[in-house]
């Protein structure tokens, strides 16, 4: 698996909105300043986290962004195949996009491949955005000098 920018954008929001999550909405340029998102690129992300049904959206001076469910019934995976599609690093041992290969049955890479799938996702399937709210409060409050 490789995450790419957009992947890995999708999952700033998300964490974002996951952060002020009950706040209210967000406009999409607090978003993008807080997680050095470029604006431009965040709001063609934005829209495909909506027609995935993580995110929605309210127009007018009081709208802008806010999860559609609560971070802690999103896991990281879910976001990830949103944007960059499975998990698996080659086709034959993906779950979602399987693609036979001749070598198939008796390739002595196939379990390895298999193994990294499982693991990557794994972790990202058990890490929800609740789990990456705790962590990076965590983190600010150690970058603060508090236990």
């Amino acid at each position: 698996m490789r995450l790419s920018t957009k992947g890995e954008y999708a999952s700033r929001a998300m964490l974002e909105l996951s952060l002020r999550y009950g706040d209210g909405p967000l406009h999409s340029r607090e978003i993008s300043e807080a997680q050095a998102v470029p604006q431009r690129f965040l709001e063609q992300i934005l829209l495909l986290l909506k027609r995935a049904g993580y995110v929605k959206s309210r127009k007018g001076r009081a709208g802008g962004y806010a999860l559609a469910k609560p971070p802690g019934e999103i896991s990281v995976a879910e976001v990830i195949r949103v944007m960059d599609g499975p998990l698996a690093p080659i086709d034959c041992v993906s779950v979602i996009a399987h693609q036979p290969c001749p070598l198939e049955k008796s390739c002595g890479l196939r379990w390895l491949w298999k193994d990294v799938r499982d693991a990557v996702a794994g972790i990202l399937e058990k890490t929800t955005f609740a789990d990456l709210v705790r962590e990076s409060r965590r983190a600010a409050g150690r970058k603060r000098g508090l236990p």
